[in-house]
């Protein structure tokens, strides 16, 4: 099951200047807070935005369009205000830092996958240690779906245990909401999110 209705926007021709960046990303992003302006302003944040080509599950190439579709995806749903504004804050953040992941598979150092290279960055801006996880973690309900695929059941359950307990029981909806949003995008398998709304309890699904 992929999504078949995404067409892939034209990408932007880089480089531009600083200026013509920001113009660009305040088009796209269009921030609603003081520090989601802030946040489009670091250099490296502005570097990885613009990073991406084509690929399998990201038609859309690069990243200021994913993000851009996270963000759709947010304001499709009626959350509250304050879950919200946190879930727009890890769009923004969660993939930015793909040009600096180490490309090598499999992976030796999970210190320099994208994820964590963004809680790093991350940290510089946010104190709010819910939000700081899932940044980390927002790819882990995918990989525990990769051991179940493979027939590894015990394996994908041991990774949700344990992506949960890092988080906090209590963050599990806040997982489950940025993990649709994140995954209703480009043409990106959906299975992983049946197979998420058919496993963990005590969430409210929710569709687009």
């Amino acid at each position: 099951m992929f999504n078949l209705n995404y067409q892939a926007p034209r990408p932007i021709q880089v480089p531009l200047t600083v200026n013509r960046q920001r113009a660009v990303l305040e088009h796209y992003i269009q921030p609603e807070t003081k520090l989601e302006q802030i946040l489009l302003m670091d250099p490296a944040w502005l570097r990885g935005a613009f990073w991406g080509k084509p690929r399998p599950g990201h038609p859309e190439g690069q990243i200021l369009f994913h993000i851009q579709d996270v963000l759709a995806n947010i304001n499709a749903v009626n959350f509250s205000a304050n879950v919200r504004q946190d879930l727009r804050l890890v769009a923004i953040i969660h993939d930015t830092f793909k040009y600096l992941e180490e490309s090598q598979r499999p992976r030796r150092d999970w210190s320099k996958h994208h994820a964590a290279i963004a809680k790093r960055f991350a940290k510089n801006y946010l104190s709010d240690e819910r939000l700081l996880q899932l940044i980390a973690l927002h790819d882990d309900a995918y990989y525990a779906w990769k051991f179940w695929q493979k027939g590894r059941k015990a394996e994908a359950e041991n990774k949700l245990a344990q992506t949960f307990k890092q988080l906090g029981p209590e963050n599990k909806q806040l997982f489950y909401n940025f993990f649709k949003c994140d995954t209703w995008t480009g043409n990106k398998t959906q299975q992983p999110i049946a197979w998420f709304e058919n496993t963990v309890k005590d969430i409210d699904t929710f569709q687009f």
